[in-house]
Parts: C-alpha cells; structure tokens; sequence
C-alpha cells in the first residue's frame, strides 16, 4: 500500500494532497471546517487496503497555501477538478463530505455529475442552513457567524506562538489514540493564521453558497447514503456546557429534519444514523463510515476501476 503526501500547484497557490492505496475504485474525503483529513486516519488507512483514498487540505488548511480569492465551495471545486485533472484521474470516483465538506460535495456533484459514481453525507451542511438561523434560540444564538467571522479574523492577524498562547491547543480522548506524528500535526494545524483567514471567508460566504447550490439544478442520480449524527447523543454531550436542554433539543430536531431531507437528493438515497455519535462521525464512529463505503460499492453493480 503506497500513501503519498505531497504539495501540488493550482493556479496560484499549492494544495496539500493525501493519497493512500493503489487499487480498487477511488474514494475522495473532502473534510469539515476548521478540519484536518489527519482527523480521518483510521478511516482513510482502513479503506486504502481496499481502495484508493484521496483527500486534501482545502486553502489556508494544513500546508495548503491560500490564494488570492474567495474561499468558498465554488474555489473548493474548482481546486478538486484541478487536482483530478493533475493526477491523470478520469474514471468515476465516490465523493464523501463531512459538515462543511458536505456542503462542497453537493456543490461538486451538480458541476460535474459526470465524475461522481457515488456521494456519501456525513452530518453534511444542508443547503437550507438559513432554517437553523430562524430558530429562536436566545443561549445558542450568541455565537453568529459575524462572531465567528470577528474572532477567526483577529486571530488570522496572530503568529503561531501568539495562537499558541491564546489557544492553547488540545487534542480529544479519542485524538490522544493516533501516532504521535500524527498528533502534533493535528496541534500545529490548529496554530496556522492561515487556517483562521480561510475560515472567516468560509463562513461568510456559506449562506450564499448554499443558495448558489440550490439553483444548480437538479442532484446526480447516484447512489448517496446520508449518515447523521445520534440526536440523543448530542444533546446529552452538550448539557455540560451550559445550553439549556430545550435549546439542544429543538436545534437537533431541526439538524435531524435538514439531514433527513439530504436523502431525498437522489431516488438512491439511503439514510443511516450513527449510533453513539457526535458530530465528529469519524472519530466516534469510524466504523460505521468504512462499512457504508463497502455498502455502496456492494450496491453498484458495475465498479470503475482507479487508473494505475
């Protein structure tokens, strides 16, 4: 099994490409915000022995360099055409996004149908997110995305020692389980001013992609399997951090409704709830995301093959 890293330069910035496998049909992971594909090592080694694993980091995201645009879907997709285009890949590929990256896999997919074999939803961002905004939710609803969009930009202004001190960066119980290699990247990834600059374009600019997407016409009829998040769950790891239940309970019936609709994008569609899981599926749940990739690939009848 080969696992390549390895910068390669689109239009006017280098993007940080992880390629892991050498046979079987190709997987594409397009990660959440704010999040490294280091996060997906358990997934990602265990397809590979399968499959060809391809994922990256998005602009500003790890060793990525950030270009002189917008960095929203519409770059992310451009960036992935590009990378596909560099690596000679013409064959159908399946396309899975978590959270925000599921946001740019719709996005991908209505672009270029043509390219995607498969999609697979992991506690995606739905295109109809304004309905989160509408809830009237007084405790959750301090932190706006104009919030988000001030913090994330002053700590962009900041040098890695400067976030180091500010942030102090951690890693999760279940982060704490990788490689100690991989466990420092994961905590100088969260010490990049650049990751900060990426977040706050892709946070202003999520509403209106959402919309943009909406109008793109109609989702490829491929198979799509649609994982979401264990409400119960959820809420039951929240109440520690001073939300009031009722709030957690309404927002995760709204996420539930938005994930539940995601299945109807194609007639293929399948929906699956991750048991005892957050909104990190594949750190809680990693398990559960291999054997849906399986479970698509037993669905398609006729398999494309990744160019050697």
């Amino acid at each position: 099994m080969r696992a390549i890293n390895q910068l390669i330069k689109i239009n006017d910035h280098k993007i940080e490409v992880l390629f892991k496998g050498n046979k079987g049909p190709l997987v594409i992971i397009l990660t959440g915000m704010g999040c490294s594909f280091e996060e997906w090592y358990e997934v990602t080694q265990t397809l590979s022995k399968t499959y060809g694993v391809l994922t990256f980091h998005r602009q500003g995201l790890g060793q990525s360099e950030i270009g002189s645009g917008v960095q929203n879907t519409a770059s992310t997709v451009r960036d992935l055409a590009e990378i596909l285009h560099h690596l000679q890949i013409d064959e159908p590929f399946y396309l899975m996004g978590h959270s925000y990256g599921g946001l740019c896999v719709q996005h991908f997919a209505k672009v270029h149908p043509e390219k995607v074999a498969g999609v697979i939803l992991v506690d995606s961002t739905s295109v109809d997110l304004k309905e989160l905004e509408k809830l009237d939710l007084p405790v959750l609803n301090q932190d706006t995305d104009e919030s988000w969009i001030e913090k994330s930009l002053e700590y962009s202004t900041k040098s890695e020692q400067e976030l180091l001190e500010i942030l102090k960066p951690s890693l999760t119980e279940k982060q704490h389980q990788f490689s100690k290699a991989i466990q420092q990247k994961l905590l100088d990834f969260q010490v990049s001013p650049l990751l900060y600059k990426a977040m706050a374009s892709e946070i202003k600019e999520w509403t209106q992609d959402a919309e943009l997407i909406r109008s793109l016409g109609d989702f490829p009829d491929v198979p799509l399997i649609v994982i979401g998040r264990d409400k119960e769950y959820s809420i039951q790891s929240e109440l520690d951090n001073g939300i009031p239940e009722w709030e957690l309970r309404v927002f995760e019936e709204k996420w539930e409704e938005l994930i539940t609709h995601q299945c109807k994008l194609s007639l293929q569609g399948e929906l699956v709830f991750a048991s005892d899981s957050g909104h990190s599926v594949f750190l809680d749940r990693p398990d559960l995301i291999i054997e849906c990739v399986h479970k698509m690939m037993r669905r398609v009848d006729c398999v494309p093959s990744l160019q050697k």
